[in-house]
């Protein structure tokens, strides 16, 4: 029965957005975009699953919908961030959604983190941890 399955909450787990001169976005005029996933558990996090998405309206209304990419990673050691993707700035004005799954001690555990349009920029950049200095982190 559905009500008999333990969901635990998601601790320790997030997703962040950093500038990156490095970045597959990057070009002369302004650096890329590099999204992370961050593991501040004591355990590894395995089987990593992350489907990314974005979603919004144009200027004129209309709906736009992203293709959704999905990312597997088959383990995040403890106390480390791992690279996603590159995300491009003119994705910026949508809803940037990052779905995660993984395990962790054979308990699966998921959560949808997102960015708000807009709320990706230099403007909003704070500290986030040792293992990224600056970035956003996604709701």
């Amino acid at each position: 029965m559905k009500k008999d399955i333990l969901i635990r909450p998601v601790v320790g787990v997030s997703v962040a957005v950093t500038p990156d001169e490095q970045a597959a976005t990057a070009t002369a005029d302004a650096p890329g975009w590099q999204v992370f996933l961050i593991n501040d558990n004591d355990q590894p996090l395995q089987n990593v699953i992350v489907s990314a998405s974005g979603y919004g309206t144009n200027a004129q209304g209309e709906a736009i919908r992203t293709s959704t990419l999905r990312h597997a990673l088959p383990e995040v050691p403890p106390h480390a961030a791992a690279p996603i993707e590159a995300l491009d700035s003119a994705l910026f004005h949508l809803h940037n959604q990052y779905w995660v799954s993984y395990y962790i001690d054979g308990q699966v555990f998921d959560k949808k983190f997102v960015f708000l349009p807009d709320s990706i920029g230099f403007e909003q950049l704070q500290p986030i941890s040792l293992l990224i200095p600056q970035g956003i982190l996604a709701t």
